[in-house]
């Protein structure tokens, strides 16, 4: 890459229905083929978007999952814990035959692909844990997965699994597996899962930082590279622009949300989020949710008439009983509270197959506080401006990528310090594995 780090103006792409790339659609035929899968990609490679054409086009029976609650409300689906009817904790698969409900028995014996969305959160046990319970299920196929088709989607550069804490947990990873990634799991070994990597990025559109973001992803940008990155991006943001600050910790961002907050006059206003059903607590948005006119906020939704993408960030003009009145990009827009459903699986013993149930909604503003947001949290999100803020250092795997693939452009870029060769982590297990992965040619 060269030194033209800069990349000219940009804003995001307009909201609308987006045609599958070649790569994409390589994807969706092997899947059609039954081909179990693993898809993984570059962060705006749009592997959320496939997810959702997928759902639509695979046929015979598909259920859709996700390592945390808030991820699986994001695809429509349920936890792996709740579907497979797993326990909470490290996966003893010699023990979950005597505690597999018959319910969890009957659902998954009439499943025909399972989806699990951000697999590189599932831990080695976990997908052992989900490999056993499929066998138990479909009792005349002891193959990998029960025969099931099982595609994930995930990038293992963006998010692991939660490290183990007690000394116990950490003896039992070291004494049964190479590491806790998913891709360490016994049954991986025996599985036959095609790989595919998207390379097409949606997300930026200037080469130079796509090449950029790809070094420090894969943790091999020249000094040289950082030099020029710190000397565009180390600068502060005009004051009073709308902006969002990606920061390390909750400690930090909860902290400068509320002195922000306190900062503004007037008593803030609280509104309350109404929960039906069963919802757990898994919420997707603030459950009392403070805000003051002048407050700055971010969208958790998009907008159907596309006023508005999931990420907009804009800034309260007025709060009323039903509804809040936001500026954004100029403009006044009405923002009224919007349902999330919760929904579980269940089998429908007179039409032999399997039913989604909707089991509980949350009704909130789509709306969060958002003058910071952790990285974790800003996972999927899009931003044309953002500050990020390393604190003393990175401290995970993946995070300083996380941060700097949120932005569309380099122009929008505004480091709190400079970053250091120390903070772009990569976890040499990942690089391992996805040089050695076997990826189809698209």
């Amino acid at each position: 890459m060269s030194d033209g780090l800069e990349a000219p103006a940009a804003g995001a792409a307009e909201p609308g229905e987006i045609t599958l790339t070649s790569e994409q659609q390589a994807v969706i035929d092997a899947a059609l083929r039954g081909q179990s899968l693993f898809v993984t990609g570059r962060a705006g490679t749009g592997k959320s978007t496939l997810l959702t054409r997928m759902l639509d086009e695979l046929p015979g029976k598909t259920v859709v999952c996700a390592p945390t609650g808030v991820a699986a409300l994001n695809v429509g689906g349920q936890t792996i814990h709740s579907l497979f009817g797993l326990r909470v904790g490290i996966q003893d698969v010699s023990r979950i035959s005597r505690y597999l409900r018959d319910e969890t028995r009957e659902v998954l014996a009439a499943v025909d692909t399972v989806i699990i969305d951000e697999v590189s959160m599932v831990s080695a046990d976990l997908l052992d844990g989900i490999d056993r319970t499929l066998r138990l299920a479909k009792r005349r196929n002891r193959t990998p997965f029960g025969g099931v088709q099982l595609i994930m989607f995930g990038d293992p550069y963006q998010l692991a699994p939660v490290p183990p804490r007690s000394p116990d947990e950490k003896a039992f990873y070291r004494e049964h597996y190479a590491s806790q990634w998913f891709f360490d799991a016994h049954v991986w070994a025996e599985a036959t899962v095609s790989v595919y990597e998207l390379t097409s990025i949606h997300r930026q559109r200037h080469d130079g930082f796509k090449q950029l973001l790809n070094a420090v992803r894969e943790g091999t940008v020249p000094d040289h590279w950082l030099a020029r990155l710190n000397q565009i991006g180390h600068r502060t943001p005009a004051e009073g622009e709308p902006i969002i600050t990606l920061a390390t910790t909750n400690r930090i961002v909860d902290e400068r949300n509320r002195a922000e907050l306190a900062r503004l006059p007037g008593k803030a206003k609280t509104v309350r989020a109404q929960v039906e059903g069963d919802f757990g607590n898994a919420f997707p948005a603030d459950p009392e949710l403070e805000l003051k006119v002048d407050a700055q906020v971010m969208f958790l939704r998009n907008d159907p008439d596309g006023r508005w993408v999931n990420g907009s960030i804009g800034t309260v003009v007025s709060i009323r009983p039903d509804k809040v009145v936001v500026e954004l990009d100029g403009q006044d827009v009405e923002v009224e509270p919007v349902v999330w459903e919760r929904y579980e699986y269940t089998f429908d013993p007179d039409a032999k197959t399997i039913e989604q149930d909707q089991i509980g909604e949350f009704t909130q503003l789509p709306l969060r506080l958002a003058w910071a947001v952790t990285v974790h949290k800003s996972q999927g999100q899009t931003y044309d401006r953002a500050v990020v803020d390393l604190g003393s250092r990175a401290f995970s795997p993946g995070q300083t990528y996380v941060a700097l693939s949120r932005l569309t452009t380099l122009d929008g870029l505004y480091l709190a310090r400079p970053i250091r060769q120390g903070d772009i982590i990569v976890d040499e297990r990942v690089l391992e594995f996805m040089k050695t992965a076997s990826a189809p040619m698209f």
